[in-house]
């Protein structure tokens, strides 16, 4: 077919106006992966046994930023929201897993709360040719980045429910019935987990063992376990099949939440030895999801983006436990004791990181707030203090990420951070705690992979608040109301 010099004026022009406005190939499927817990240092420790389709396959063939900050509050609830709607707790309101709610004298828990903005997946799901689905760990997960989307656009939700069980909201597809038997936690009773690669013979790292008498010890086993990990993923693979996602005339969106390296992280830290082998588990079980991908809708068909919530501290040492394990008790006793001799104040609740008071104005310093944060600053497990008045003890990074993490209401009238490798105590001689504003529990990795994506190594850090305007501008969706994250337009193709 011939072209004359007019038409082929027009193409050319078309075509550097489409540079120039910046439109995307939008793919017909959205991926999202949010892991609940993973550090980039895991890839480093593994990269020599990871395979070729799966962690591998996406350092080679994606956008990779190792240097993703999240500079706020990284609680899991807290982490997820900031991730969707591209904005901080200050702004989303859901400033931890729980919080204190003065008004009814009573904890409030995050999976029960609407973010004060909107997420990009409400944003996306507004377009009435848009299927959304979502397949968490727990239903709390799932509701949570459920969030804000309009009832009549509710996606499908799937989820492990409390006896390790699949189910769904709405009535259970018939597929899923056909998909529990051999992939509930009742297949993994008494199952052992072995090393990746171990001879079968081997000896197992844990065993799944199942007491009829306590079988909330087994199922805390398993959520914390790869069987929990594999099984979230194969379910991922087939809701893309029997959806027929990315096949049909509309967009589609899977969201895929795992959460067993946060559950075993709870457990461990993060430089315990099973730590190492979960991030290869999951190398495989990505492999897996990424392999069903390339079947359905193809390995052009689709964009995937990959991060997680937060990171993880390392478990105190035993040497050292006993004043890094921090006991919230102790610590108010330590605060009021101090209160009570000198100013009209007194601690009502401490949530950590967040202490709420109930204050009087004193002659001595600016507020009772600021009386508690000073004193708080002289117990030796504290490190700074932020103040509901904007008094911060540190300046610059810290402040900053301070003030993203604070809310004016939800937040109370102190937000305390412990020093850096020190957790809250679990009330056992083992086990950590997420939340903190450390880079160990602030930074992880980003990958976007697929056609829409250039694939590069990209140094710079960037902020998780950029993943939903970057996703919505993919999408080709508005942005999130309150997002104040950039796009990272480096990583999209020409």
């Amino acid at each position: 077919m011939r072209i004359c010099r007019r038409d082929l004026g027009r193409l050319a022009i078309a075509g550097v106006a489409t540079r120039a406005l910046g439109l995307i190939n939008h793919p017909k499927l959205l991926v999202l992966v949010i892991l609940d817990q993973f550090r980039p240092e895991y890839l480093e420790s593994i990269r020599s046994q990871l395979a070729a389709g799966g962690f591998r396959k996406l350092l080679e063939k994606s956008a990779v930023y190792y240097n993703c900050l999240n500079r706020a509050s990284t609680f899991s609830a807290s982490a997820l929201t900031t991730a969707a709607t591209g904005t901080w707790p200050a702004q989303h309101g859901i400033v931890a897993d729980r919080w204190y709610d003065r008004t009814t004298a009573t904890l409030v828990s995050a999976s029960n709360q609407r973010p004060l903005a909107t997420t990009f997946l409400a944003e996306i799901a507004a377009d009435t040719r848009t299927r959304v689905n979502i397949v968490a760990a727990t239903r709390e997960r799932a509701a949570l980045f459920a969030a804000g989307v309009p009832p009549r656009d509710e996606p499908h939700l799937f989820w492990i429910n409390s006896e390790g069980r699949f189910t769904s909201n709405g009535e259970p597809p018939d597929w899923l019935v056909a998909f529990q038997t051999p992939n509930s936690a009742e297949a993994s009773r008494d199952a052992k987990w072995t090393a990746v690669g171990a001879p079968q013979d081997s000896p197992a790292l844990r065993t799944l063992n199942w007491n009829p008498g306590r079988p909330e010890e087994f199922l805390a086993l398993y959520r914390a376990s790869p069987f929990a990990q594999s099984a979230l993923f194969d379910l991922a693979s087939t809701v893309l099949e029997h959806e027929r996602l990315g096949q049909r005339n509309t967009f589609d969106v899977l969201c895929v939440l795992p959460d067993a390296m946060e559950q075993l992280g709870y457990e461990t830290g993060a430089s315990h030895p099973l730590m190492q082998q979960m991030a290869l588990q999951l190398d495989r079980s990505l492999e897996t999801f990424l392999g069903a991908l390339a079947k359905t809708p193809g390995n052009g068909g689709y964009a995937l983006a990959l991060t997680a919530a937060h990171g993880s501290p390392a478990e105190p040492p035993p040497s050292a436990r006993a004043h890094m394990a921090v006991d919230g008790e102790q610590l108010v006793q330590f605060i009021q004791k101090a209160m009570a001799a000198r100013y009209l104040a007194r601690v009502e609740k401490y949530v950590y990181p967040f202490l709420y008071l109930k204050t009087q104005l004193t002659p001595e310093l600016d507020s009772g707030s600021l009386a508690a944060a000073r004193i708080a600053l002289a117990h030796p497990a504290v490190a700074a203090y932020y103040t509901a008045g904007g008094v911060c003890s540190l300046h610059d990074e810290w402040e900053r990420r301070f003030a993203n993490s604070f809310h004016p209401v939800r937040s109370g009238d102190v937000m305390l951070s412990y020093q850096p490798g020190y957790v809250e105590s679990t009330g056992q001689d083992r086990g950590i705690s997420y939340g903190s504003l450390y880079n160990y529990d602030a930074r992880v990795p980003l990958f976007l992979y697929g056609p829409s994506f250039q694939p590069g190594f990209y140094e710079r850090t960037i902020e998780l608040v950029d993943l939903a305007p970057t996703v919505a501008r993919l999408a080709g969706a508005p942005l999130p109301s309150s997002s104040v994250g950039r796009v990272l337009s480096e990583a999209f193709a020409e």
